[in-house]
């Protein structure tokens, strides 16, 4: 037996180790290869060619981008678009034009933060090579889809507690919050590429072309939610309602974490009875809402609910206040994403007709 050393290495957000030759010659494994990890006890990892599953293993995808792009293009769009079709290395090479300027070097820079398992690997004056260090096998389309929702809905639990709350300066943090909803949904929508691409990928994830589909819209859901908690986030931080108008908002959408978990779980198992409780709630939020959304005030009066003549404010000319109305049409809009997530899911049908 052949011991070796070698020193970690620390690639943005991931420690690398390299291969001894010898052993990667022997075995003729080749860039884009895959070899396969176990640990064995406390202290040890074996490493082993992988023999896959019958099916060739896919490819490692290359692009080249050549630099300066045209007029009309950007480079942080190219990337970001290169992420998300599936490319697993990408090279920025500037030729005969000399040196990547500075201020393109920091945009591509920080666009990686944005793209989970992108690291690059290479710089120099003239190139910049990337590269996905994640196995897409091992990862997991609804684990991706939960962890967006959950963000999503604690966003959302952080707004609406911050309705009742004399303390909104929780509100500032939604949308650095939002960011990491959308570095997930970036990361779901480059798995749910790769898998129209690569059958045997779809496999592993168990997933057939309507699934694959399905995702895809979900992931879109989540997305525009979190864009929308962001947006509700400025509007409860900048309105004038009063206590008793914040208090009302606050107890129509209770329910709503409910409600999005289950969404959310019977969308992944599936499950069409868990998609039906899910549907059922959020009709009844929904009722909530149109009800504080139809009062109508007297004019130069105070607006009032029905059940329990509840005190909603003063209000003039008639009308209920403009905050009011707009706090009320987010969570409706919020409400909707992971219902229509809900609606995804496949109804039961009997066989025996």
């Amino acid at each position: 037996m052949t011991k070796f050393t070698r020193r970690l290495q620390k690639i943005g957000n991931s420690t690398l180790v390299s291969l001894p030759k010898e052993w990667v010659d022997s075995h003729n494994l080749k860039k884009g290869g895959q070899v396969e990890l176990e640990t064995v006890g406390r202290d040890s990892i074996s490493l082993s060619v992988s023999e896959g599953d019958g099916a060739e293993a896919r490819a490692t995808a290359d692009l080249v981008i050549s630099y300066p792009l045209p007029a009309e293009e950007n480079i942080v769009a190219d990337t970001t678009g290169a992420y998300l079709l599936g490319y697993d290395v990408i090279r920025i090479e500037s030729g005969d034009a000399g040196v990547i300027p500075v201020g393109d070097r920091e945009e591509i820079r920080n666009s990686m933060r944005r793209l989970v398992g992108m690291e690059i690997i290479e710089e120099d004056a003239s190139h910049i090579e990337m590269q996905f260090l994640l196995d897409a096998a091992t990862l997991s389309p609804a684990k991706i889809l939960k962890r967006m929702s959950s963000i999503a809905v604690g966003m959302c639990g952080d707004v609406t507690r911050g309705l009742v709350s004399d303390d909104r300066s929780n509100l500032q943090t939604i949308p650095n919050r939002d960011v990491e909803v959308n570095r997930q949904y970036f990361l779901l929508v480059r798995l749910i590429r790769s898998s129209l691409a690569d059958r045997r990928l779809a496999g592993a994830f168990n997933l057939g072309n309507i699934d694959i589909l399905d995702y895809r819209v979900a992931a879109n859901l989540l997305e525009n939610a979190g864009d929308s908690v962001v947006e509700l986030a400025g509007l409860v931080a900048g309105s004038s309602l009063s206590p008793a108008q914040s208090q009302m908002i606050f107890e129509a959408v209770q329910g709503f974490e409910r409600t999005a978990s289950l969404a959310i779980d019977a969308f992944t198992a599936p499950d069409r009875r868990l998609a039906i409780e899910a549907i059922s709630l959020h009709r009844r939020m929904q009722e909530r809402l149109a009800g504080l959304r139809t009062m109508q005030p007297p004019p130069g009066g105070r607006a009032t609910a029905a059940a329990g003549e509840r005190e909603v404010g003063e209000v003039s000319g008639g009308q209920l206040p403009v905050d009011f109305i707009d706090v009320i049409h987010m969570y409706e809009k919020i409400a909707r994403s992971w219902a229509d997530v809900a609606d995804l899911v496949k109804p039961i049908y009997d066989d025996k007709a």
